[in-house]
């Protein structure tokens, strides 16, 4: 049997219908296999980055329990933002749907395809914010 890990996602779209893409994303991270969803954050709407003409995000992160392990979760999140018309161009350039893994229980995860934690975390307020608030929200540990 798998072990359960708390695993944070963050969600973010700044294309077509922002809060909709972040509803898909929500419901269908709630029903994958061995996952269940504890906590949304509130939205919040950022400047976008990347580059120029781009509209605002709307973000959240949402905190998870699952039995998956990384490299299965990130492709159901890329799978996930396929359905929502995600095209991967260029680096920060404008999206229906973004879907970032920031941590996975205490893993530090290095592969071409996925860090974790992610990268940016350092650089990215609103998700401190937003891992602030989940962690409010749903205080113990699994």
């Amino acid at each position: 049997m798998r072990q359960l890990e708390r695993v944070y996602v963050a969600l973010g779209s700044n294309m077509g219908a922002r809060e909709a893409h972040l509803a898909y994303a929500r419901l269908r991270l709630s029903t994958l296999p061995h996952t269940h969803l504890v906590a949304a954050s509130q939205i919040e709407e950022t400047a976008p980055i990347g580059p120029a003409g781009q509209e605002a995000y709307l973000n959240q992160m949402v905190l998870l329990v699952t039995a998956l392990e990384p490299q299965e979760l990130l492709e159901h999140c890329l799978e996930i933002e396929s359905q929502r018309g995600r095209e991967r161009r260029e680096r920060w350039s404008a999206r229906t749907l973004d879907l970032d893994i920031v941590r996975f229980g205490e893993r530090t995860i290095e592969t071409p395809e996925l860090t974790v934690p992610h990268p940016e975390l350092p650089n990215r307020e609103f998700w401190r914010r937003e891992l602030a608030e989940l962690d409010l929200l749903a205080p113990q540990r699994v």
